[in-house]
């Protein structure tokens, strides 16, 4: 049954994988332009390197894109952005006008008539008030003749003097901005006519120049005038639509550039223009299916190229089926943001992070993967765009730059410091590149920098990018093994307080763990976090275990040697349940399950066959249940912890009785075959013992032995 079972599995996960390298190519496949391929490679500023070209055909010669936008901006600069006038507002607010008004001539007319100053009659006031409302009126009427326009960022576009389009009702008429009024010249106008108003009639005894003042004109005048986006940007589209793309004609037959001549700017708009067409006469029906071949054949080369990688240097990242879909899913986002932002070219191509694929890979993995799968991606995306050398080449050299700068991701500031390297790296290539281009760096298009400059802040979003997957995927980042290593942590808290000697003992295997694979190759971080909590389990009985008991206090003593044994091996076991119950990453799992393997617990193993030596001894009862170690890091776990726990019965300590006892003891691991899983070999064995060795001489050196005062 379980070999059925195995079959089954193995059998899954070929299926599945076979699965995604169809379904990866294929998306690929679709993301891939349709048009063909123009088959000469040239750069402005290089020598024409093939035979001398004839136009095969007509065809028109394109205006680049810096033309185009300067006719543009030309075409543009005196453009009258179109407003429409709202009769119903002016209509509104006059009505508004008229009743505040009559309310403020109520309360004046009623506080003068208490007054009964003079005894003026009523006609006096008629009078007065007609005065007023004349003046209140021309003042509303001469703001709405020319309009209240409201605050929108196309004004910042036009310029003093201008003029703008102003519709009312089927009527354009023109103008200036500068004559139309807006909110807070509004307020300016009505408060200078007033004080106008006030100085002409300062002689005249019934006139009282405070009652205007009290309409707060300028919060009754709202605006009329509003934007009309629609009308603005079709006048703008048809203005722009004459814009001719072209700049001229070259007959088929006519000689096109000669070998060895320099490709200079005209040269390189006639062959770009001829490129563009091939590549659509190409990418016609007649012809498609020949170019949808070719690019099968590219894409599936890579695939194939990227699955001989992974099985002749990373074959675990193949036999597991998170990893391997790990890895397709960055590289079809990588293609897939690439296409799309050729196909719709709303940005430029320099701002899409690329780097950031070889940065998340060098953080779950190594620098040779990361930079292996950063290469062949790039090299599909560097087949759709634009300018197909200069991008790898620039992609490339990022890509190194950010791998070798980027050692950890636990440094504060480290991905920031990357960042900086990678937007310098680009500005760098892409200055001399564009050097050789233009043949003088005033004709360089500074915004490219500017592009850099964004890639380099989005490649800060690496972090939470390293968090999702971290998560999705089951992955270990250098950033949760240094929150792991926190002493501080609940559960290596817990075993601090509970079993102070196993924490002492975790402690010193994490050190010497960390001192082994930093000379041997491997992950330091990952060693040294592991070990603290490889016993946690001791948590559970920690009084069972010597290095928690005090003098005299041995549990075991009213125990069974095989019963004895069972509580010591069980600490694997409960150390397993509180790791996921804490949930601990899996990896930090794998070490609490191996670090024993399947050895035995030698000392009451022996003890229970000395005592019973009439019995038949079931070895079971006496072995860890293992797996045996699965990894180099796992292996180094297990010889430190040995070795570590076996250096404190040590008698006598000197360089002799160390080396003595580090050798039989990994000696015995090799004998069980503990290694036979895992990818360490002899010589890292020996070099593991050379440190431990050093180490635990350090740990155990020896005193200067201060002399005895004499009495005098």
């Amino acid at each position: 049954m379980k070999k059925m079972n195995k079959k089954i599995k193995r059998y899954y996960n070929m299926v599945y994988k076979i699965i995604l390298y169809i379904i990866s190519f294929i998306i690929i496949l679709y993301l891939f332009p349709t048009q063909g391929k123009f088959r000469y490679e040239f750069q402005k500023g290089n020598p024409w390197k093939h035979e001398s070209f004839i136009a095969p055909f007509d065809f028109a010669i394109k205006k680049s894109d810096n033309e185009i936008k300067n006719e543009k901006d030309s075409l543009l600069k005196d453009f009258m952005p179109y407003f429409q006038y709202d009769t119903s507002i002016v209509i509104n607010q006059k009505n508004i006008l008229i009743k505040t008004f009559n309310n403020k001539w109520k309360e004046y007319y009623n506080k003068e008539f208490e007054k009964n100053i003079n005894k003026k009659n009523i006609r006096v006031y008629d009078t007065i008030r007609e005065f007023y409302l004349n003046i209140t009126e021309k003042i509303f009427s001469d703001i709405y003749s020319k309009g209240v326009v409201e605050f929108v960022d196309i004004l910042d576009k036009v310029k003093h003097g201008s003029e703008i389009v102003i519709i009312k009702g089927k009527i354009a008429e023109e103008i200036e901005m500068d004559k139309i009024f807006y909110p807070k010249l509004v307020y300016k106008y009505i408060k200078d006519e007033i004080n106008r108003i006030n100085k002409e009639n300062i002689s005249n005894n019934n006139y009282n120049n405070n009652f205007l003042n009290t309409l707060l004109l300028h919060e009754i005048v709202k605006p009329n005038l509003f934007y009309d986006k629609e009308t603005s940007e079709k006048i703008k589209g048809d203005i722009i639509s004459e814009i001719s793309l072209n700049r001229g004609m070259v007959q088929a037959g006519e000689r096109i550039i000669s070998k060895g001549e320099v490709v200079d700017y005209e040269r390189f708009m006639i062959l770009k223009s001829l490129k563009y067409e091939y590549e659509s006469v190409l990418g016609t029906s007649s012809n498609y299916k020949w170019i949808l071949l070719g690019q099968m054949i590219l894409i599936f080369s890579i695939i194939l190229v990227i699955i001989l990688f992974l099985i002749n240097f990373r074959n675990e990242i193949l036999k597991s089926k998170l990893k391997i879909t790990f890895i397709f899913i960055l590289v079809l986002l990588m293609v897939s943001a690439a296409s799309y932002t050729i196909k719709h070219n709303i940005i430029s191509l320099y701002l899409i992070p690329f780097v950031i694929l070889p940065i998340i890979i060098r953080t779950f993995y190594d620098a040779r993967l990361a930079l292996f799968i950063h290469v062949t991606t790039m090299l599909l995306i560097g087949f759709i765009a634009p300018n197909g050398f200069e991008f790898i080449f620039l992609q490339f050299v990022a890509g190194i730059v950010a791998i070798f700068s980027l050692t950890s991701m636990h440094r504060r500031g480290q991905l920031f410091i990357s960042s900086v390297l990678v937007v310098i790296t680009y500005s760098i290539i892409y200055f001399g590149i564009a050097i050789i281009q233009e043949g003088d760096y005033k004709k360089i298009e500074l915004m490219n920098f500017a592009w850099f400059a964004g890639n380099g802040l989005l490649l800060l979003s690496s972090y939470p990018l390293i968090y999702i997957f971290e998560k999705l995927f089951g992955f270990l980042s250098d950033v949760t093994l240094m929150e792991l290593s926190d002493t501080n942590q609940p559960l290596l808290r817990k075993l601090a307080e509970k079993a102070p000697g196993t924490f002492q003992h975790s402690m010193q295997v994490s050190n010497l763990a960390e001192a082994v694979i930093f000379k041997i190759g491997g992950n330091p971080l990952l060693v040294r976090t592991s070990a603290l909590y490889h016993d946690i389990g001791k948590t559970d009985m920690p009084q069972y275990f010597i290095e928690n008991q005090t003098i005299g206090a041995n549990p075991h003593d009213k125990l069974e040697f095989d019963e004895s044994a069972k509580i010591i091996i069980s600490h694997v076991d409960k150390g397993i349940k509180i790791a996921k119950k804490h949930k601990l990453p899996e990896q930090i799992i794998d070490f609490i399950k191996t670090h024993h393997g399947t050895t035995k617990v030698q000392y009451f193993y022996r003890s229970f066959i000395n005592k019973y030596p009439e019995k038949e001894v079931d070895i079971k009862n006496f072995t860890y249940p293992g797996p045996k170690p699965l990894s180099k890091e796992t292996a180094v776990l297990m010889m430190a912890d040995s070795v570590e726990a076996a250096s404190k019965s040590l008698k006598v300590i000197n360089e002799d009785t160390i080396s003595e006892l580090v050798e039989k003891i990994v000696n015995k691991q090799i004998e069980e075959e503990q290694f036979s899983n895992s990818d360490i070999t002899f010589r890292d064995i020996s070099i593991s013992k050379r440190i431990l060795k050093e180490k635990l001489l350090n740990i155990y050196h020896a005193r200067i032995e201060y002399p005895e005062e004499k009495n005098n």
